[in-house]
């Protein structure tokens, strides 16, 4: 049951709050007699994405410190066990444990993942929109274990399936109504039960490929909450926790531990949760916070297992209620021991992936990275490539127009930027290097487009926020004083000047087709581009990975292609 009386790392009772519960005597001597409270402790974490090795880049550090890796995560939770009552101590996680992930986890279907963090004592996991990558069936074969049904064992071990419990409370079955997993559970302690409920997203159709959604309806996150929060109350369940794969993000001047300026899809969950929640461990937006939203402990401990949130419960031994709950996000530093078993797994992994992940596949004679800016409002000849290229992003649009021009008759070729996870160093390029930039295992799809389609497909690109990376066939002008178009009239833009859209030098006839290359993301409608759905002919092809070693292979060296497929009518005055 929530309590009023929060401040800045979490919740406690007001004097008032006391005498309203009858939680607490009414003296210090009956508050002496009385049973004491129950401390329970929760170690969260969210979107580690099988970052089993510690993360390098921008990703190696938080808060100023060297941070993640499996080895040292498994150690900074035994020491949090530790210091508080091991037997008290749950450890859970907010979803996209796996998917997105290095090619050391992605290379055996995030395996490694699950037997690291099943060894490291997870406890109850929610299902992020990650974990429906490979689909509703590959899912349940990583809780419940089994052979890959393509690729079998690859280490040749057996895998044996998660040592913890997804949760997953607002995936449905279409065709049953039924949850694809438990929706919650109940842990016991010293008496008193906790309950989790967990969820992903609302709106994971729109961001995972269709086939990774096939036969599921996703509902609304609180009002589903609030559905099993009333079932949990009436099973005798007074503490409940909600493991949530939404978030939000603080003002920049936030640190770890704070709560600035709030905002995103959190705030209004939160607000529309029930009262007798009490904690929301979130991600997904890969930040960290630790907040009071409507009277609730809402914690995220940003990505990769940088964080750990050790989050401290005090629950009324007779009434079940908490009493106060205060959380905080620990770093996972480097300066702790690896823990030994983990090290093994790695290794062992690590030995068997090493022939493939250290292959030759090309080379960059320049270094190509993945920087770009956003389309709405800021391109501008002033700033140069300000209309939301990315030389990488442009290369693997080249790459996939490659691979489909001459079996698939494709002309164009267009790349999400949520596909680019990468950049890449000048020099030899290996393949784990490669897969780094693209893990996602798309496949490639090629379709009809009218030019009028195409035209709907890049006016989106206002309403989404998103760029669409271009191959090098097809350009266009962008007026940034034009219309916009809207969500629910998205080609009713026109910031996309008629008649500057070309492919291959020839203005693209509204009325006529055009064979056009995305991925099965995209194809699917994915990222919001609902325009790509009204596509026809579709024509399934490889991997998209595999295209872009192929194209890596032909054309090295490949060097950073120009930026000047997006201009304005500031570069390109009216004729």
């Amino acid at each position: 049951m929530s309590i009023p009386g929060m401040r800045r790392a979490g919740i406690g009772l007001t004097a008032l709050a006391v005498a309203a519960l009858g939680a607490l005597a009414a003296t210090p001597e009956q508050a002496e007699a009385g049973p004491k409270p129950v401390d329970v402790t929760l170690l969260a974490l969210n979107d580690f994405h099988g970052n089993l090795e510690p993360p390098t880049g921008s990703s190696a550090t938080i808060a100023g410190q060297t941070a993640g890796g499996v080895e040292y995560l498994a150690t900074h939770l035994a020491e949090l066990r530790a210091a508080a009552k091991k037997k008290n101590t749950i450890t859970v996680a907010a979803g996209d444990l796996i998917g997105a992930s290095p090619l050391l986890s992605a290379a055996f279907h995030d395996e490694p993942t699950i037997e690291a963090l099943s060894m490291a004592g997870l406890d109850y996991a929610s299902v992020g929109n990650h974990e429906f990558d490979e689909g509703a069936a590959e899912l349940l074969r990583i809780q419940n274990g089994g052979c890959h049904p393509v690729d079998g064992c690859a280490d040749g071990t057996p895998y044996r399936g998660a040592g913890f419990q997804y949760l997953s409370a607002n995936a449905f079955k279409t065709e049953t109504g039924r949850p694809l997993l438990p929706p919650y559970a109940i842990h016991k302690v010293q008496g008193v039960k906790v309950g989790f409920i967990g969820m992903t997203l609302e709106g994971t159709p729109q961001i995972v490929s269709q086939q990774g959604v096939a036969g599921l309806t996703f509902a609304d996150e609180a009002v589903t909450a609030n559905r099993y929060a009333r079932e949990l109350r009436r099973k005798g369940v007074e503490t409940i926790v909600v493991l949530l794969h939404e978030g939000g993000a603080q003002a920049a001047t936030g640190g770890i531990n704070d709560c600035v300026g709030m905002t995103g899809p959190i705030v209004d969950i939160a607000n529309r949760m029930d009262p007798s929640i009490d904690v929301v461990v979130s991600g997904h937006t890969h930040q960290a916070y630790n907040c009071d939203i409507n009277g609730k402990l809402v914690t995220s401990a940003s990505s990769f297992g940088r964080l750990v949130t050790d989050i401290d419960l005090k629950i009324d031994r007779r009434t079940g209620d908490v009493l106060s709950a205060a959380a905080e996000n620990v770093v996972v530093t480097r300066d702790v021991a690896k823990d030994p078993k983990q090290t093994e797994l790695v290794d062992r992994y690590k030995k068997v992936l090493g022939p493939v992940a250290d292959r030759q596949v090309g080379v960059t004679s320049t270094a190509i990275g993945t920087s770009q800016e956003n389309l709405l409002g800021t391109c501008s000849v002033q700033v140069p490539n300000s209309c939301g290229e990315s030389p990488l992003g442009n290369l693997i649009a080249d790459a996939q127009l490659a691979a489909t021009d001459d079996e698939q008759n494709a002309v164009a070729a267009l790349m999400n930027p949520g596909g680019v996870r990468a950049g890449l160093d000048a020099g030899p390029v290996t393949y784990g290097e490669a897969f780094t930039v693209q893990p996602f295992a798309n496949n490639l799809v090629t379709l009809d487009l009218t030019g009028a389609q195409l035209y709907c497909v890049l006016e989106q690109q206002f309403v989404t926020g998103r760029t669409l990376y271009p191959s090098s066939t097809l350009r266009y002008v962008v007026d940034l004083n034009g219309t916009s178009a809207t969500a629910a009239n998205p080609c009713a833009g026109t910031r996309v000047v008629p008649g500057s859209l070309t492919i291959g030098g020839t203005a693209v006839d509204h009325a006529a087709t055009y064979r056009v290359t995305v991925n099965n993301f995209l194809a699917g409608g994915g990222d919001g581009f609902s325009a790509f759905t009204a596509g026809t002919n579709l024509v399934t092809g490889m991997i998209d990975l595999d295209a872009f070693v192929a194209y890596l292979t032909a054309e090295s060296p490949v060097s950073a292609p120009t930026l000047d497929r997006i201009r304005t009518t500031a570069e390109v005055p009216a004729a």
